[in-house]
């Protein structure tokens, strides 16, 4: 069977992070990404972001890791948009599109002519998705705006590190992840919409309001209640006891006792079913109030096994995870179990290894390709939408493609 997005096709004008996540789903998905960069440039930032390269010295426009990592399955054209004749090949590669996405400053779109209003006079089922930093309309529409900038003003930092330590960010540039994946969710759920009714939309996604989002009910929290937040020691949840870091014999266990079930159970596999029992951690209120007696307890307890011991005791009944550093958590049996590993070949035979999509669908037929070399599918491209030989050369001698 062929993947759920086949037959979809989307533009897309990416550059960094959060554009090419998003979109890297939808091609993982089956959807055609044309991603297109400005004619006469290196294309997108990412292409000469270090400091690993597949090839070493000999590097090439997709040489890049970083650019590998988010550009798996699409296709490369360069294009200059501005001039007259970028114009009349954009309005071709639109009206044999379902969406046009971006992930570009706030006000760049518009000036580029890739909003809705500008686009559906060339087909009124078009979607135009923008993810921007801080959205296309209001005081900041013309601010450039990062992952970690909009985690320490949405409040992340001050729920993240020790205590005693200054404030933290989160380790990857989550912010830009989840809004490239609202920006596709989005698109695609207005493509459907406008298969349906022949009328597309604009679809916008900003970092700023996705970072707010993804605090939830802390949010609801703080909106409706008299709740501060804080950090806490070992990353503690901050009101589910246990759930943190406690030390092991050997390191370091993380346990996740979310469920009232979860902690006699624990109490019994650790050999204090007496804890159980004790008024003082009775439930989660008691257990909060009581919490650094609790983490001196599972400490003089963990620390009598290695956390491979614990984790083999705990499986499967005690929420429970080790503590593991990233080339750790990629040599993890568990993950070659899962088989989430693919080992590709670029265009060149360079040898390259990415995990794969989470997204699993069942009875597909695909084969997943490394991202493309600049400009890599620009005559193809320009043949699908009716452009010949003659006038493509014509066009690149002109330096518009």
């Amino acid at each position: 069977m062929s993947l759920p997005l086949s037959g979809v096709k989307v533009i897309a004008f990416e550059q960094y992070g959060a554009g090419p996540f998003g979109t890297q789903y939808l091609a993982d998905m089956g959807a055609d990404v044309i991603k297109v960069e400005p004619a006469g440039t290196s294309g997108d930032y990412l292409r000469d972001i270090g400091p690993y390269f597949i090839d070493g010295d000999n590097k090439n426009s997709a040489s890049s890791i970083f650019f590998q990592a988010l550009n798996r399955n699409k296709r490369s054209i360069t294009l200059d948009i501005l001039t007259k004749e970028g114009k009349i090949i954009l309005q071709k590669l639109v009206e044999n599109a379902d969406a046009v996405c971006n992930n570009l400053r706030g006000d760049v779109p518009e000036k580029l002519g890739i909003t809705y209003e500008q686009l559906k006079p060339f087909n009124k089922a078009i979607v135009a998705a923008h993810c921007s930093a801080y959205g296309r309309e209001g005081p900041r529409k013309n601010w450039p705006g990062y992952d970690y900038l909009m985690q320490a003003e949405a409040g992340y930092f001050s729920l993240t590190g020790e205590p005693s330590g200054p404030p933290a960010r989160f380790g990857l540039s989550i912010v830009d992840y989840m809004s490239g994946l609202t920006m596709s969710f989005g698109l695609v759920s207005a493509v459907l919409s406008a298969r349906s009714h022949g009328l597309g939309r604009d679809v916008d996604v900003n970092l700023f309001d996705t970072a707010m989002f993804n605090q939830s009910y802390m949010a609801a929290w703080t909106l409706n209640t008299d709740f501060k937040s804080e950090r806490l020691d070992r990353s503690a949840h901050p009101i589910l006891v246990p759930c943190q870091l406690y030390k092991t014999k050997d390191g370091w266990i993380f346990l996740m006792c979310n469920k009232e079930s979860f902690w006699p159970i624990l109490c019994k596999k650790i050999g204090r079913e007496d804890l159980s029992k004790d008024q003082r951690f009775e439930n989660f209120a008691c257990r909060q109030e009581n919490r650094d007696e609790i983490t001196k307890i599972l400490d003089n307890e963990l620390m009598k096994k290695n956390t491979s011991d614990w984790l083999k005791k705990f499986g499967g009944i005690v929420p429970a995870a080790p503590i593991l550093d990233l080339k750790e958590s990629l040599e993890n049996p568990f993950l070659q179990d899962r088989k989430n590993i693919q080992h590709l070949k670029t265009k060149r035979g360079d040898d390259i290894s990415l995990l794969k999509t989470p997204v699993h669908v069942s009875d597909s037929n695909f084969r997943d390709k490394t991202a493309p070399e600049l400009g890599d599918d620009t005559h193809d491209v320009l043949e699908e939408i009716g452009f010949n030989k003659e006038q493509i050369c014509n066009f690149k001698n002109k330096g518009i493609i």
